[in-house]
């Protein structure tokens, strides 16, 4: 029997969408198998996390459950009686013959035609004589699934356990979006009387990286430069998330100044494109001060003052 999924959670029944959402980031990063390696206790309870959040997370799901309409794995409740109308066939002072209608003779039933729970379930009933066996699609399930961005930027294919223990090689495109939904068809909870199963939707999530921002379908990447190169220019070496390649500092480049590297950013997933990584330069010095160089500077700046600050203070 599934558990109960506000038990679950560790929440209550009046609990407000963002609470579930706290609830379940808290508990799936506690008993995430890739954290837990080895664990199977641990594996189990991400499982029932993750089958919970499922149902509780999309609003029309909770309110089914809440009303009764499904149980806490997601499957639609037959309506009150069904079971006790049908287990009376074949017992002695039942309802009726096999290939009988099992409510004709129950007050009110006279008339009952079987194909109403098509309106129910969305399907009608499996054809031939006295088959009563209801066809219902399998529930959809939800997992979140967070991923480098040198992954998104790229392509990958990565391997992720679903909710029910099942696991499927999901292919992550190249310029993968934040948030984007993956739909992977058929492999959600399977479906009752011959129909097909659910669907999978796998919600994506990018990991910021160390050195490469994104912004859209650009890339952007903040690079130390020594003094000796932005007063003198030269060839430097600038990670990518494509691999290294090499750039002309500009003579006289200061902090902020920007160099642009065409189609080093991500594909567009719409329009097929390439974006552009963006260089900002960052005039670093040693790590420890240097007295050549104080007494260098200190000796040039003697000779040629400036204000670096001139047009700020005009503008405040």
């Amino acid at each position: 029997m599934a558990l109960d999924p506000y038990q679950v959670l560790g929440v209550t029944k009046n609990a407000s969408d963002e609470d579930i959402r706290k609830a379940y980031r808290k508990l799936a990063k506690k008993h995430h198998p890739d954290l837990n390696p080895g664990k199977r206790e641990a594996e189990d309870k991400f499982k029932q996390i993750s089958v919970a959040y499922d149902l509780l997370g999309d609003a029309e799901k909770r309110a089914r459950f809440d009303r009764g309409e499904i149980d806490a794995t997601g499957a639609e409740r037959p309506p009150e009686g069904f079971y006790r109308h049908y287990a009376d066939q074949g017992r002695p002072g039942g309802t009726g013959r096999a290939g009988a209608n099992p409510y004709r003779g129950q007050a009110g039933f006279e008339d009952f035609d079987p194909s109403i729970f098509a309106d129910i379930f969305g399907q009608g009933p499996r054809s031939g004589a006295g088959n009563t066996e209801f066809r219902m699609r399998g529930g959809d399930v939800q997992y979140e699934l967070t991923v480098d961005l040198l992954d998104a930027v790229n392509g990958a294919t990565k391997r992720v356990t679903m909710p029910d223990g099942k696991t499927l090689d999901l292919t992550i495109p190249a310029g993968m979006d934040e948030g984007r939904t993956l739909r992977l068809r058929g492999q959600g909870h399977p479906g009752l009387g011959g129909a097909g199963p659910g669907d999978a939707y796998v919600v994506v999530h990018i990991a910021p990286h160390p050195v490469f921002e994104r912004k859209g379908n650009e890339i952007h990447i903040d690079l130390p430069v020594t003094l000796g190169e932005a007063v003198l220019g030269g060839k430097v070496r600038v990670p990518t998330p494509t691999g290294a390649v090499t750039v002309t500092v500009p003579k006289g480049s200061n902090t902020g100044t920007v160099l642009r590297l065409r189609g080093k950013g991500l594909k567009d997933a719409k329009s097929g494109g390439q974006g552009d990584a963006f260089v900002h330069l960052q005039v670093t010095l040693p790590d420890k001060p240097d007295p050549e160089l104080e007494a260098l500077v200190r000796q040039w700046q003697d000779a040629h003052a400036y204000d670096p600050r001139a047009k700020l203070e005009a503008a405040a």
